[in-house]
């Protein structure tokens, strides 16, 4: 009667750590090469979707309104 709870948090638990690594691998405020790229977050378009999940957003048909540094 227990396998179901088990299965439950299981998956639980994979998910989270699945998103986890997601953040840690595809964020752009994550920075694991500070020789090479010290500053990642600059370097994003307006048309990266680096979010999950958005509300209507059309990345594609966004704009550049900040300068380059």
């Amino acid at each position: 009667q227990l396998v179901p709870l088990f299965v439950i948090i299981g998956s639980g638990g994979v998910g989270a750590g699945l998103y986890l690594m997601r953040l840690a691998m595809f964020n752009p405020d994550v920075c694991w090469d500070k020789k090479n790229n010290p500053e990642p977050w600059n370097k994003l378009s307006p048309s990266d979707q680096y979010k999950f999940y958005s509300v209507n957003v059309d990345y594609s048909k966004l704009k550049k309104d900040r300068p380059d540094f």
